[in-house]
């Protein structure tokens, strides 16, 4: 075996062993549930790719879950790269399809992931997690506050959208892309075992999913709006928002309203809904 060879084995890392796609399967799909089919692929350039182009092409139903052992392109918003060690996290897809819920309330797929991967997790990991507006998941780590996933989504055909979600499991300090990230294992996680992790961050997920469809994509009735408040650390907090356009606001992140969009409480003493832009938590001076 070359040296190459042994970089890339399976068992090269052995507190990284792959994951179980049939016992992964057994658990998730079944009749009647939202996970049609999972499939394992050891590397790909990005599972939001992939799972978009097989929808476009007609060949994946709705609940289709793609994970990958290692995303050699994977994409977070705004075009960021997300890189991490072989097996060293959670890199997976899904497609979803709600076709009983008006396309308007769509935007609240996004923070709805977030919901359920925050609430798998917590469940599952012991970590104690929370939620920067939009779309990132936050933990803490040394009394830090660190970015530990992400989430991505994009649209695939005219019926669907493939949810992308990256989770840092066990990075170590040495190993991480960025001072800000973190991962469960830096966080005290009292698993990093990510078979029963992606079990209960899909099950979260299907459950969320589940109310928000059966609710018609209302984020009151389905409690989503509530929840999503509750876990969000962007609010209460002073912060900048960098628009589209090259423009910025600065000011308190009072509320999220119905349309999932995060509305500031400005210096000059007015209300702004922002529906797209990066927030910067800024530290009190």
């Amino acid at each position: 075996m070359t040296p190459r060879d042994a970089a890339d084995s399976r068992w090269s890392d052995l507190d990284r062993p792959p994951l179980n796609a049939a016992a992964l399967r057994r658990a998730l799909v079944r009749e009647g549930g939202l996970w049609t089919g999972l499939e394992v692929v050891q590397r790909t350039g990005s599972t939001n790719s992939d799972l978009v182009a097989r929808a476009d092409e007609g060949k994946a139903a709705e609940g289709a879950v793609l994970v990958a052992e290692e995303q050699t392109s994977g994409r977070g918003r705004l075009e960021r790269q997300w890189t991490a060690p072989a097996r060293s996290g959670l890199f997976f897809s899904v497609l979803l399809r709600p076709a009983e819920v008006p396309v308007a309330r769509w935007g609240w797929l996004p923070l709805l992931t977030g919901v359920a991967v925050a609430t798998g997790l917590s469940r599952a990991a012991g970590v104690d997690t929370a939620l920067k507006w939009p779309n990132d998941l936050l933990i803490t780590v040394g009394g830090e506050e660190r970015k530990a996933g992400g989430i991505l989504a994009e649209r695939a055909g005219d019926d669907g959208v493939v949810m992308g979600v990256g989770i840092n499991v066990s990075l170590r300090a040495e190993e991480l892309p960025v001072p800000q990230a973190g991962s469960l294992t830096l966080a005290g996680a009292v698993t990093t075992d990510r078979d029963p992790l992606l079990r209960a961050v899909l099950r979260s997920l299907e459950d969320w999913y589940g109310r928000w469809r059966r609710a018609g994509g209302d984020p009151t009735a389905s409690g989503l709006q509530e929840t999503y408040a509750a876990g969000c650390a962007t609010l209460g907090r002073h912060v900048r928002a960098e628009l589209p356009g090259d423009r910025s606001v600065v000011g308190e992140a009072v509320a999220i309203d119905g349309d999932g969009r995060l509305v500031l409480a400005t210096e000059e003493g007015g209300r702004e809904p922002v529906g797209a832009g990066d927030i910067v938590h800024l530290r009190p001076a």
